[in-house]
């Protein structure tokens, strides 16, 4: 069983900057691939950034391109988010997931993932 225990949302005004963190344990390998999702208020979780530990390779939803940047460390299991010059469209409730057998063709979807941290609530406002 995998845990993830994610950390560091808050309150931010509009072109601020904050960071995610994300520590998994339990049964993870070199293999997963960790990512974030975000659930606006009223709207459907949407994928937001994700890598993929065997190639390292990194994904992004087009609207956070160049202001998200997801990191990761195999090793010690932790996935980062840093997101700057947010805006108040980012607010949401984000929530770091893992997928044990990631494939390039459904890493973006939600329903590929097998475990959920609890959330992070991240508000973007004046």
């Amino acid at each position: 069983q995998v845990q993830l225990v994610e950390s560091g949302g808050g309150l931010v005004q509009p072109g601020g900057s904050l960071r995610l963190s994300c520590a998994a344990s339990g049964g993870t390998t070199n293999q997963y691939a960790m990512g974030w999702f975000r659930q606006p208020p009223g709207k459907e979780r949407e994928f937001v950034a994700a890598i993929r530990f065997s190639t390292n390779r990194i994904y992004y939803e087009d609207s956070v391109k160049g202001r998200f940047t997801i990191s990761g460390d195999k090793a010690k299991k932790t996935v980062s988010l840093q997101m700057t010059s947010l805006k108040p469209e980012d607010t949401a409730v984000y929530y770091c997931a893992a997928d044990p057998a990631p494939i390039q063709s459904t890493i973006r979807s939600a329903q590929a993932y097998d475990y959920w941290g609890q959330g992070t609530q991240v508000t973007v406002s004046s």
